[in-house]
């Protein structure tokens, strides 16, 4: 019977060089394996009153494709609700469902992103993933989005 390390193995993708000098290995988890758990949202009573909600997450975690050690970042989000608005427990369990997951620092921002935008179309949203230091280099990545003018 093969080990769960064996059959975690078979289910990663090809390893992929990324200079032939160094045979460096990334093995970032494929978009169909991350299991994120969803958003839910609910209804923003007030769409005509333009608000502006922020979040905080100061213990978000990814693992990191190269090493394979974990990357540790405070995650800012801040948008403005069109007609839905982000319920907070399941962003958290959303952001925490990251800690399995291989991705580098600018993937995971723009990940997020994506999925909030879809999940409740807001008139603008911008996120900054503040990663802590790691080999001596300070990582800061910041994404928005704007929605584009809808005609009456």
């Amino acid at each position: 019977m093969p080990s769960k390390r064996a059959k975690t193995a078979a289910r990663l993708p090809r390893i992929r060089e990324v200079t032939p000098e160094l045979s460096l290995e990334i093995r970032p988890t494929p978009l169909a394996e991350m299991n994120l758990q969803p958003l839910d949202t609910f209804e923003y009573e007030y769409p005509g009153n333009r608000i502006e909600i922020n979040f905080t997450s100061s213990e978000f975690t990814a693992i990191c494709p190269f090493s394979d050690f974990p990357d540790f970042a405070t995650l800012k989000i801040r948008y403005v609700p069109g007609t839905r608005c982000i319920e907070l427990k399941s962003l958290k369990l959303y952001i925490n469902s990251f800690r399995e997951i291989k991705i580098f620092h600018e993937h995971v921002v723009n990940r997020i992103l994506e999925d909030l935008v879809a999940a409740c179309d807001p008139l603008e949203l911008y996120i900054e993933g503040d990663f802590n230091v790691r080999g001596n280099i300070k990582t800061v990545i910041t994404a928005s989005y704007q929605r584009p003018a809808r005609n009456p």
